[in-house]
């Protein structure tokens, strides 16, 4: 189908705030949720009974997949650049120096990636990535937990709602060229 009036073109600049926004709204709103399925989760034999506001792991952790998508779908170095700008706005966000935070981002994508191997999906990183720094492990029956690897039931859950975290660049691109 034709568009008469075509994409709406939007500068990388609003590209990082249009981002980095939406990503903290959804964590603001969907972290109760995911604490929720966690606290909940029948497979383990004690609930971990985490805290709504213990959402620092988890935040890094979305983020950091979040951006390890992007260069896959933006080119020409707009990925780089849009990047740096995401990285800037989050330093201004939470109050931290911006090599530091690029730092921290690039040691949890390192840390998605050694968890999830040798896997690429990184929805499933995700998972893998809560469910180790929270240390759920040690919530685990004996089977799982002398395994240190998650019950694959709490695994399948806990992919299906973190889905829900990872931006739809698709949808985006769709609706938006970059300028």
């Amino acid at each position: 189908m034709f568009k008469i009036f075509g994409k709406k073109k939007i500068t990388e600049d609003v590209v990082a705030n249009i981002f980095v926004n939406s990503i903290l709204s959804t964590i603001d709103d969907g972290f109760p949720e995911i604490v929720g399925i966690i606290n909940d989760a029948p497979e383990f034999t004690t609930s971990p009974n985490l805290s709504e506001t213990d959402a620092d792991f988890f935040t890094l952790i979305v983020f950091a997949s979040n951006l390890s998508y992007i260069p896959q779908h933006l080119y020409n170095s707009k990925d780089d650049r849009i990047t740096n700008l995401i990285i800037s706005k989050l330093s201004s966000v939470f109050d931290v120096n911006q090599e530091r935070l690029e730092s921290v981002i690039k040691d949890y994508q390192c840390y998605l990636t050694k968890v999830n191997h040798p896997s690429k999906n990184m929805l499933y990183a995700m998972s893998k990535g809560i469910f180790g720094k929270y240390e759920l492990n040690n919530y685990q029956d004996d089977y799982f937990k002398n395994m240190n690897s998650p019950n694959p039931m709490f695994l399948k859950r806990l992919d299906e709602a973190m889905d829900s975290f990872v931006w739809n660049w698709d949808s985006f691109n769709q609706k938006y060229q970059i300028v």
